[in-house]
């Protein structure tokens, strides 16, 4: 199979890919497989979407359990047992330009000693006049035990979540409906949008409104749960959350 092979640490692992038979392409590849951790395989999503995903961690600085040895996942996949995910994406759109994300995009304040202020539509309906605070994230369900956990202590399974971050107001983070549309509106700013760990960012000007929702677009990750399984996220942050995820 011809392959993409992104991350970090590389030398280490294309041994054992040559064993198994696969081929590193530029071009015309089949499959992306990313050595590293949570941010190699969110990176890759950006890079080269669409295209099936097989995140496999680097042993020297994210130590798989030893069930998830790189040689016993690849074993899985040449035999056609890892599991394929389709994971739906949430998305921000504002001055006509869509950013996806696999995570969660998060409207920041761009001045770190100065708080946002925004208003909030869900639906078309004013939700909330003004909240004053670091800002707002809008997270997939495969993101929500990400920076959305982070911030709400909670995760959900279905629809799409709104987590404000640090806010001075008494104000509900929410699990909504799949096919919601939130209406953010920048009242003192500005703001800063960005899309899991993406270096891109687009700057939003006071009095810009940028639309939350989750996409048609998808991921498609082969064998997610040998990568996110809990002994090796304990390995990893033996004190967090064994759920604790892509941040």
């Amino acid at each position: 199979m011809k392959i993409k092979l992104v991350g970090k640490n590389l030398d280490d692992i294309r041994p054992l890919l040559e064993k198994f038979g696969f081929k590193e392409c530029d071009s015309d590849f089949e499959l992306v497989i990313t050595h590293g951790g949570d941010g190699a395989l969110l990176g890759a999503e950006r890079d080269y979407p669409g295209i099936p995903k097989f995140p496999l961690r680097d042993a020297a600085t994210a130590s798989p359990c030893a069930a998830h040895e790189a040689s016993l996942r690849l074993e899985e996949l040449v035999s056609g047992k890892a599991r394929l995910s389709v994971l739906p994406k949430v998305a921000a759109k504002v001055n006509g330009r869509e950013i996806t994300a696999l995570n969660d995009v998060f409207i920041h304040n761009f001045e770190r000693a100065s708080a946002l202020r925004y208003r909030v539509w869900i639906d078309g309906e004013l939700y909330a006049h003004e909240i004053v605070g670091d800002g707002v994230c809008l997270s997939s369900v495969h993101g929500s035990s990400a920076y959305y956990r982070s911030i709400t202590q909670s995760l959900f399974k279905v629809g799409i979540g709104l987590a404000f971050s640090n806010s001075t107001e008494d104000v509900n983070h929410l699990v909504l409906n799949e096919n919601s549309r939130i209406g953010i509106e920048i009242v003192r700013g500005p703001g800063l949008l960005i899309a899991d760990n993406s270096p891109d960012y687009e700057t939003i000007a006071v009095g810009e409104t940028v639309e939350l929702y989750q996409t048609d677009k998808t991921a498609r990750i082969l064998g997610l749960d040998g990568f996110m399984c809990k002994q090796c996220r304990l390995l990893r942050h033996p004190h967090k959350h064994p759920f604790a995820g892509m941040y």
